[in-house]
C-alpha cells in the first residue's frame, strides 16, 4: 500500500490542502472556503473533507501517515492546542486531537507563519541556505525563523513575531494592544489607515476617487493602484511603510545575521513600488559583516508557501524538533 502524508494550511478565509508521497512529490491539491462562521466543528469537517478529496484525486487507498496542519495562533504545537484565533472565532481548542478523531491519522499542529517559512526554505526562495528569516506583510505582519536549518520556535513557541517589534513607542495602536509595532506602521492595514488619515486632512484625493468617494472603503490595494498611476501622495505612503519595514528588518538582521530574508504576503504584489527604498533602508542600517552576506528576496511560492510548509513539516522530523 502506498504511504502518503497530507499538509493543510488553515486560514480565516480558505483551507488549502495538499497530498504528497514520502519523497515529497505533491500529487493533489485543493482549496475550499473556510466558512468559519459555521463554527469549529464544521471547519474541522471541511478540513477532513479536503483530505478525503486529495486522497481521491491521487487515487491512494487508506489513511495518511501524518497530517501537517498550519493554523493561526498563538498556539501550542506540543499539546495541539490553538489558544486564540480571532479570524476563526476559536479559543483554547484541541484542534490536533479533534481532527485526528475525524481523519484517523496523527495531526501535527504548527503556527501558519512558521510553516510558510518552512515552505519557502524547503521549496522556495530559501533553498540552499541554513539561516533564513521569513516575513509576511499583509493585513498584519508575521514571521518565521529557520536557524541552522531548523525551525526556531522559542521557549514558549512564540518566536518569529516580527510584526510586534516596537519601533515607535508612542506610535499608533497595534492589534496586539501595544503601540508603535512594526505591524502598526508598515502592514497593509497601516497603509490603508494612513491613507484615510491623509484624506481626513484634506489630501489623498486620487486615492479617495478610487474608493468611490467613500473614505471608509479605502484599502492598501487602492493606495497601490493610485501610486502606479503616478499619485505622489500614494507613493509617499508606500515609501514611509518601506522605511519602517526596512528599519524592522535591519534590527532582525543585526540580531540573527541570516543569509536570506524572504518577504511574502499580499503587500509583495506591490513590491515594485517600494523595493528600492526597502533595500536602501536595510543596507543603511545593517552592520558590516551582516550586510555583505544578506539577500532580500520576494517569496517564490505565493499562496502555496503555507501548504507546502505543512507538507514538509509532516515529512521531515527536523522541522518538528526544537
Amino acid at each position: 500500500m502506498t504511504e502518503y502524508i497530507v499538509g493543510v494550511d488553515l486560514g480565516g478565509t480558505k483551507i488549502r490542502t495538499a497530498l504528497a508521497t514520502l519523497d515529497g512529490e505533491v500529487r493533489a491539491e485543493v482549496e475550499v472556503p473556510t466558512s468559519a462562521a459555521a463554527g469549529y466543528t464544521r471547519v474541522l469537517e471541511r478540513i477532513a473533507g479536503t483530505i478525503e478529496e486529495v486522497r481521491r484525486q491521487a487515487g491512494f487507498p487508506g489513511k495518511p501517515l501524518r497530517v501537517g496542519l498550519g493554523a493561526p495562533g498563538p498556539l501550542d504545537p506540543a499539546k495541539g492546542i490553538v489558544h486564540v484565533a480571532p479570524n476563526l472565532g476559536w479559543r483554547h481548542v484541541r484542534v490536533a486531537a479533534d481532527l485526528e478523531a475525524l481523519v484517523g491519522a496523527p495531526v501535527l499542529l504548527e503556527n501558519d507563519a512558521n510553516l510558510a517559512a518552512v515552505g519557502e526554505f524547503v521549496y522556495g526562495a530559501g533553498k540552499g541556505v541554513q539561516d533564513m528569516v521569513y516575513i509576511t506583510v499583509s493585513t498584519g505582519i508575521g514571521g518565521g525563523l529557520i536557524l541552522g536549518g531548523r525551525l526556531y520556535r522559542g521557549a514558549g513557541y512564540g518566536a518569529g513575531e516580527i510584526g510586534h517589534i516596537t519601533l515607535l513607542p508612542d506610535g499608533p495602536l497595534c492589534s496586539c494592544g501595544n503601540r508603535g509595532c512594526l505591524e502598526a506602521l508598515a502592514s497593509g492595514t497601516a497603509v490603508a489607515r494612513q491613507a484615510r488619515e491623509l484624506i481626513g486632512r484634506g489630501g489623498g484625493r486620487g486615492i479617495l476617487t478610487l474608493a468611490g468617494g467613500v473614505i471608509e472603503a479605502v484599502t492598501a490595494k487602492m493606495v497601490a493602484e493610485a501610486a502606479r498611476q503616478g499619485d505622489g501622495e500614494a507613493k509617499a505612503l508606500f515609501d514611509e511603510a518601506a522605511r519602517w519595514l526596512g528599519i524592522g528588518i535591519a534590527a532582525v538582521v543585526n540580531l540573527l545575521n541570516p543569509a536570506v530574508v524572504v518577504l511574502g504576503g499580499g503587500m509583495m504584489k506591490s513590491a515594485a513600488l517600494f523595493w528600492g527604498k526597502l533595500e536602501a533602508e536595510v543596507a543603511a542600517r545593517t552592520l558590516p559583516g551582516t550586510r555583505e552576506v544578506l539577500r532580500l528576496k520576494v517569496a517564490e511560492l505565493g499562496g502555496r508557501s503555507g501548504v507546502l510548509g505543512a507538507v514538509a513539516y509532516a515529512l521531515r522530523p527536523e522541522y518538528r524538533n526544537r
